[in-house]
Order: C-alpha cells, then sequence, then structure tokens
C-alpha cells in the first residue's frame, strides 16, 4: 500500500479567495530557459529556442497575457549595452492549471492559475560577449506581504547568454516542479524546487531579489511603453532593479520569515521551513549553471508563496534531533540505549491507526499501542524504522527514522589557584569518552570569559563565586557538560589608593579611591585616618580633616575567605590653616566722581597670592593697589588670597561712588552777533541729572525762552514773536533732578 506525503506539487502560486488573505490582481510569476537547436558553423551562430512562462492570477481583475508579448534583446555586459534586436511574439497556448489538491486537507481555499507559454526561435552570433533577453510587464498582486505597494510593481523576465555558454553550444537547466499553489501555516514546507540539466553541469541554488520591471502607467502611449509605464516597449535594457523588500523583516534571502524560517538546499534546491504568518510572499530562485568552475548561466524564476489557514488533516512527525529530508527524521542518543520517541502527528482527531516498525539487527520491532513508545537498542550503531500512520487509508502519511546510538561521552575538571594571591586560575580537563574528545568549549562565568583549549588558564578581572561550566563534543558530535563554582576572592597584591599625598588647608574634605583590585563589596575593608576621628568600612570613603596637623592613613583589607593584607600611608595628608581675608580703604567716607581713587590696604594674613575683583572695573593681583574708578554708584570689591598650599578666602566690601553735579549761571550776555557772549548758557558738570528746565521771564512776566537741553542758550530772541527782546533785566529759572533723585 502506498502512503500519500502531505505536499502540494502545483503550479506557480497565486493569490487565492478565504477569509484571511485578499484577491490577487495580475502577475503571479514566471521565468525564461533556453535550448540549442542547432550550430552553423560556417556562420558562426548558434539557433536557440527559448522558453518564456508566465503566470497570472484568473481570480484577479488584471490585465489578460500580452499577445504578441514584446520581446527585447540587448548585446554587451550587464552594465553597458545595447539594443540587438526587438519583435514581437505570439502567445504559443494558454490553459488553466489544475491543482493536484490533496484531499487529504481542511480548509483549502479556491484558487485559479492560469499559464501562458510563448516559445521562439532566434539564430544569434556567437560572440565574445553577452546577449541577455528580456521581457517586463507590470503589475504584481496588490495583496503581497513583503513588498512595500506591491501594486506599483512590475516585473522583467530575463536570462543571459554568456559567451561560454554560446561557444560550448550551452544548454540551460529547466525547473522539474512548480511550487505549491497553498501552504498551510504552521505545518512544515518541504518542496522540490530541483532542476534538470541535459549537459550535467553543476546547479548551485539560492533564494534571490526577483526584478522589477515597468509601472502603474497606463496613459498617454509614450508613457505606458517607457520603462515606468505598464507595458515597456521595447523591454528595457539592463542593469535591472531589485523588487525592495520589507526589511529588516523580509529580505530577498529570507522572503518568509518562519519558524525555524524558510530556506532553500544549496546542492539541492530543496525548500524547507515552517510558515508562521498568513499572507502571500514575492520568493525568488536562482539556479546558477557550473562547468569546470565557471559560471555559464542563472536562471531566475519568481513565484509567489501563499500562506492560508488550510489545514492538512494527517502529517507524521517525531521530536528529532534533525531532519534529513521530506518526512526523514534523526533520533540521535549519547550513552542511552532505551530512547523514547515523542510522536507529534497531527490531527490526532483523524489519525485512526499507527504502527512504529524498527529493524534491530535484523529482528523487526512492532508497536501500534503506545503513542509515544520506549525501545530499547542493544548496542551502539545506526538503526532504521518507521511512523506509519492510517496504513492503508487514503488519508495516510509515513514518517521515515534514522536512530544513531553513540557512545556515552562524560565532561569532567579539576582546579587549582593560589586561594589568597590574585592569579590565574588553572583548569585542567578530566571528560572521556569511548569516541574520543576533539572539542572543548569553557565558560568561566563573567563577561568575555571563554576559551576552546583542553587546559586553559583563567584570570578573573573580578572577585566571586564564579560558575564554571565545560562542554564537551566527541567526533559525533554528542556532548556533555559539567559545572563547578570557583571561590575566587584573593586580597590585592598591592593596595593603592589616590590621593597619593595631600597638603592642603583646614577644613579639608579628602576622596580616598581606593584603586586596589581585586576587591568589591563584600571584602571588608577598615580605615584609620590617623586624627584620632572616625574610621571607615567603606571601599572609597571621604574623610573630613578640621585640624591642622601631619596624618598617616592605615588601610586593612579581608576577603569574604579570610584573605588578609594591610598597608600604612605614613604623613600622607597635611593639614594647614586656612588664610583669612581682609582689606581696608581710604579714603572711606565722601567718595565721589570728583574723589574716585581709591587706596586699598591688604590686612589679610596667611596668604601669598592676591586677586582684587574691582567690580566690572578691572582686576589686579597687587598686594596693596591705588585704583581710580571710572563710574558712579555701588561697587562690590572683591579680595580673594591664597594659602602657600593653594587654598583661598575672599572678603567683599561695597564702596559708593556718590555722583556730584556743579552748575554755573552768568549774570549777564550780549546777544549782538560779535561771537563772544552771544548766547545766555550755564556751565559745569550735570552728569546723571535728570528731567533739567530752564525759563526766561522780561519784566511783564511774559515767557520769552523754554529748553530741557542744558546745552541749549538763549540769543535774546523772544520765542513768540521772533524778535530780539530789548536790553534789561530779566528773570531766569532752572530745575532738574539730582543724580540719585534726592532732590
Amino acid at each position: 500500500m502506498k502512503f500519500f506525503k502531505i505536499n502540494y506539487i502545483l503550479p506557480l502560486l497565486l493569490a487565492f479567495s478565504c477569509t484571511t488573505v485578499g484577491f490577487g490582481m495580475h502577475i503571479i510569476g514566471g521565468e525564461v530557459t533556453y535550448k540549442v537547436i542547432s550550430t552553423d558553423s560556417v556562420a558562426n551562430t548558434n539557433l536557440y529556442e527559448f522558453t518564456m512562462k508566465i503566470y497570472r492570477d484568473c481570480n484577479g481583475s488584471g490585465a489578460d497575457f500580452d499577445n504578441p508579448a514584446p520581446i527585447a534583446i540587448y548585446r554587451g555586459s550587464y552594465d553597458n549595452n545595447s539594443l540587438w534586436q526587438t519583435f514581437n511574439i505570439p502567445l504559443s497556448f494558454k490553459s488553466n492549471l489544475i491543482p493536484d489538491t490533496p484531499n487529504c486537507v481542511a480548509q483549502l481555499p479556491n484558487v485559479c492559475v492560469e499559464e501562458g507559454v510563448y516559445i521562439f526561435q532566434r539564430e544569434l552570433p556567437i560572440s565574445t560577449q553577452s546577449y541577455f533577453i528580456v521581457y517586463q510587464r507590470c503589475c504584481r498582486n496588490i495583496t503581497i506581504s513583503n513588498v512595500p505597494n506591491p501594486g506599483d510593481v512590475g516585473a522583467t523576465y530575463t536570462v543571459e547568454l554568456t559567451p561560454q555558454a554560446q561557444q560550448l553550444r550551452n544548454n540551460s537547466p529547466t525547473f522539474d516542479n512548480f511550487p505549491p499553489i497553498i501552504i498551510c501555516n504552521g505545518f512544515p514546507l518541504e518542496f522540490d524546487h530541483g532542476a534538470s540539466d541535459p549537459d550535467g553541469d553543476q546547479l548551485i541554488y539560492s533564494f534571490c531579489s526577483p526584478y522589477a520591471g515597468g509601472g502603474p502607467i497606463l496613459s498617454p502611449l509614450s508613457a505606458l511603453q517607457s520603462c515606468i509605464g505598464a507595458a515597456p516597449n521595447p523591454p528595457c535594457a539592463p542593469p535591472f532593479d531589485n523588487i525592495i523588500f520589507l526589511a529588516p523583516t523580509y529580505t530577498p534571502g529570507s522572503p518568509m520569515g518562519g519558524n525555524p524560517p524558510i530556506s532553500i538546499n544549496t546542492s539541492s534546491g530543496f525548500i524547507s521551513g515552517t510558515p508562521n504568518m498568513l499572507g502571500q510572499y514575492v520568493v525568488g530562485v536562482c539556479v546558477e549553471e557550473y562547468r569546470n568552475g565557471v559560471l555559464l548561466s542563472t536562471v531566475r524564476r519568481d513565484f509567489q508563496f501563499n500562506v492560508a489557514d488550510c489545514s492538512p488533516t494527517v502529517i507524521a512527525n517525531i521530536s528529532s534531533d534533525s531532519i534529513a529530508g521530506p518526512q526523514q527524521y534523526v533520533v540521535t542518543s549519547c550513552g542511552q540505549n532505551s530512547i523514547t520517541f515523542l510522536n507529534q502527528s497531527v490531527q490526532q482527531q483523524f489519525i485512526d491507526e499507527f504502527v512504529w516498525n524498527f529493524d534491530i539487527d535484523g529482528t523487526p520491532y512492532s508497536n501500534s499501542s503506545d503513542w509515544d513508545p520506549t525501545v530499547a537498542f542493544p548496542d551502539t550503531g545506526t538503526y532504521y524504522g518507521t511512523l506509519y500512520l492510517n496504513p492503508g487509508q487514503e488519508c495516510g502519511d509515513t514518517a521515515e527514522i534514522t536512530v544513531n546510538i553513540y557512545p556515552s561521552i562524560t565532561a569532567s575538571y579539576s582546579f587549582v589557584y593560589d586561594t589568597c594571591e590574585a592569579g590565574p586560575v588553572v583548569f585542567t580537563d578530566a571528560s572521556f569518552g569511548d569516541a574520543g574528545i576533539d572539542r572543548w568549549r569553557w565558560n568561566f562565568g563573567v563577561q568575555g570569559g571563554t576559551s576552546t583549549e583542553q587546559h586553559p588558564e583563567f584570570l578573573y578581572p573580578i572577585p566571586g563565586d564564579h560558575s564554571v561550566t565545560l562542554r564537551v563534543y566527541d567526533s559525533n558530535n554528542c556532548s556533555d557538560d559539567t559545572t563547578q563554582v570557583v571561590n575566587w576572592y584573593p586580597v590585592p597584591p598591592l593596595i593603592i589608593i589616590e590621593p597619593s599625598t595631600f597638603a592642603g588647608c583646614a577644613p579639608a574634605d579628602i576622596f580616598f579611591d581606593n584603586l586596589s583590585s581585586p576587591i568589591d563589596s563584600t571584602y571588608d575593608i577598615r580605615w584609620d585616618f590617623g586624627d584620632g576621628g572616625t574610621t571607615s568600612g567603606v571601599i572609597s570613603p571621604n574623610h573630613l580633616y578640621t585640624e591642622t596637623g601631619v596624618f598617616t592613613v592605615h588601610v586593612e583589607i579581608t576577603s569574604p575567605i579570610g584573605c588578609y593584607t594591610e598597608d600604612t600611608f605614613v604623613d600622607l595628608i597635611k593639614v594647614v590653616p586656612s588664610p583669612t581675608a581682609d582689606f581696608t580703604f581710604s579714603p572711606d567716607t565722601l567718595l565721589s566722581n570728583f574723589n574716585n581713587t581709591v587706596q586699598f590696604t591688604d590686612l589679610s594674613s596667611g596668604a601669598n597670592r592676591w586677586n582684587w575683583q574691582f567690580g566690572n572695573e578691572g582686576t589686579t593681583t597687587q598686594q596693596n593697589p591705588l585704583f581710580t574708578f571710572q563710574d558712579t554708584g555701588l561697587v562690590a570689591v572683591r579680595l580673594i588670597v591664597t594659602h602657600p598650599e593653594g587654598c583661598k578666602d575672599s572678603i567683599t566690601q561695597v564702596l559708593d561712588i556718590v555722583p556730584e553735579f556743579k552748575w554755573f549761571m552768568p549774570n549777564a550776555f550780549t546777544p549782538n552777533g560779535d561771537g563772544s557772549n552771544d548766547l545766555f548758557l550755564g556751565a559745569g558738570l550735570l552728569e546723571g541729572i535728570n528731567d533739567f528746565n530752564m525759563t526766561i521771564w522780561n519784566r511783564w512776566g511774559e515767557l520769552v525762552f523754554e529748553t530741557d537741553n542744558p546745552n541749549v542758550g538763549w540769543n535774546g530772541q523772544d520765542q513768540n514773536s521772533g524778535s530780539m527782546s530789548p536790553g534789561g533785566v530779566y528773570v531766569y529759572q532752572v530745575t532738574f533732578t539730582s543724580p540719585r533723585g534726592t532732590f
């Protein structure tokens, strides 16, 4: 009886209608391949037959296949080429592809794929340059999940005839199978995307970026047929733009994600992984063809994977260490001959019968009662078995099982170190196993602490209870690990503190920085600061010296396991009296803008440097300076004095430079225009005064002149009539406010 795997071997993927995936629109995939029909050695030409397959979603509302389809051939390099030919080819045939729908699947959505096939021949001269056969069309399905704005992205289907391929009359590889239309979400995908090559060349497979081509522009005709139009005519030359994926979630090399991620085997083209998100995904597969290490061609296919909630009813699956291929599971045991097989087959409500079969050194083993059987194997070696689900029924499945029983392996090690000395720990491997030990992985329990040596040494950067794990491997890749704790608490070989010396003024607040290593908060630290005051038990303390004198500092360090060290720093701290700032000044009264030069006298004690700050007007370092103030008002004079040991004191006194004014008026003037005494104008210093006003009146009490500017005088004219006033006696009045507004 034959058992059926639930693999969907169907044409290129398309959009489909269901509750979780939207409708498609147009192009869902395509590829171009070629073969050599004949060679004319006289004309030095090859006659090629090209086959281009385009796939569209026939449930969508997109355009039909181009008929005819415009084709362009470019010659040159990928980055530098010119148009060789352009022509139209008719659609050879089209058909709806009938999915090989499995019977044992629940919730299978309705799908529709239409294939258009174009077959055409071209005779091309054998050249030292490449030919590029190109077709372009927009647009892809708008419901694609891994490409931004997919409805605006077109496709380029192309193949390159390299100079080597022309010379060797090479035939391109062709893919053996079409990808499945529907992938069930959360179930393993196993699809053989391998290709056949008639020349027997080496084929290398990879996920690659599909090419974009054309855009959504539909009119006018010139724009429609341009490189950004929906139907480029002629198709545009390489280089071609790659489709942009929604990074970082999706990339050309990881177009679908999954757990485990969807991947392709580079040697076989086998695609495997488990999709874990619903949606439609553009996938590009490239197969490179090599002969004697020379790349002859690259065939590029792109298609759509559609992930839906369509669950297979029965899948044979077990818990395994690795997967060798579709439904081929490998179970490995190291040192344990009895193995319990965990049956992870689904869906159990559809599984009516199961049978476990094993060949144990020619003796058959069969079990149809235990879902998770325990099987005892007699010795080391390789054994083969099979799990059958629903044998003899239409909805059944099979899992092939390979069991590798290897010898046991045991990880073991010892270590030595000087308990109280801060030196390296020496580790000695003592692991053993019948298959030998060929790899070691040490983790010493601190960041960056690893080794692959058999017998390493490691110097810990910090103290502590460090968990050290050794994992060992043998030639069968069996492994074992063991963990021990290294209590590494040595005392520092040298006690180092900062400051290494200090001289300053009282009171002296000093931070003692303990730079000794290794220590941490688990160590017992004892400080004696030498001044008869308090001690401290912190690693790096602050201490305030209030008295003057010379002090010796003592430090003791005890590790958590009792290791002890100490040191004494003789006469480390010198504390001297602080300076006292004081000064007088003369004159100490009646300072004004007319009396603004001041003699300052230093009365400070314990100072050998002086810094005078005269408000914003200047500074000096003289001890007893003489200073002339340029402005009036209150000015803060500050004296900063410095002790020979560098400590400072300061004092500030406020001086009042009083603004004074002087003003004199004449008792007569002669406004006769002779240039002498023609104005009645006051003289003096009015700096800082406000609200100046001068009025002049004749003997009849009439106002003849008024001004608010002290620099403007009366020229004798009556300001009312504009005529000269007669000689005689006039009365004037001058008013203003003093600089500080006191009158």
